[in-house]
């Protein structure tokens, strides 16, 4: 199976979001896709050629785990924006964060507490598969830390290239943009 780059074009015209950090971030999004396809035919070649004891598999096998869920998390950011309705306070959603935050209020507070994290990287909004509690959380890089059984629900990217060529280092102004754009029909689908 080749993975393909998702169109995500339809962003374009979001309002706090310039074309030129949209296409750049596109463009990066796309770099991932490419690089996951590569990682994953020479890890086919390598086991065919018998080669899976050599340093050179370890690293493609490490380097996959970046690629892919750089891939991913961008596919869940992306999915989860571009519309301006806001979320209806009687959906399945907004009940949910009601019932174990308090209130959507709440929830934001710690959203955006989480998504100010000094650094780099992810905040996303999990659900326990188990349990059905909703976590926000701060990931580092692609690949590491993840809650183990926990599906993302709400994904924003803090890696400055998400950001800086519209904000500069005014992060908080880029998480109102993206708090105002935010589909919750398709955060909403992605619930347990």
């Amino acid at each position: 199976m080749v993975y393909k780059a998702k169109d995500y074009s339809g962003l374009v015209g979001m309002k706090g979001f310039s074309e030129t950090l949209l296409t750049n971030h596109f463009i990066l999004y796309q770099g991932y896709v490419t690089n996951t396809n590569k990682l994953l035919d020479s890890l086919a070649a390598m086991l065919k050629e018998g080669k899976t004891a050599t340093t050179e598999y370890s690293e493609v096998k490490r380097r996959l785990g970046f690629e892919f869920d750089g891939m991913r998390l961008h596919e869940y950011y992306f999915g989860n924006l571009g519309s301006e309705e806001p979320l209806e306070k009687t959906s399945r959603f907004s009940r949910s964060l009601a019932e174990q935050f308090g209130s959507y209020d709440i929830w934001e507070k710690d959203f955006r507490a989480t998504a100010a994290i000094r650094g780099i990287g992810w905040c996303i909004l999990y659900q326990d598969n188990l349990t059905g509690k909703l976590i926000n959380m701060w990931i580092n890089e692609h690949e590491t830390g993840h809650p183990a059984g926990c599906d993302p629900v709400l994904v924003l990217d803090v890696f400055e290239h998400a950001f800086m060529i519209d904000y500069g280092l005014k992060r908080a102004e880029y998480l109102e943009a993206f708090l105002k754009n935010i589909n919750w029909t398709a955060v909403e689908a992605r619930l347990r």
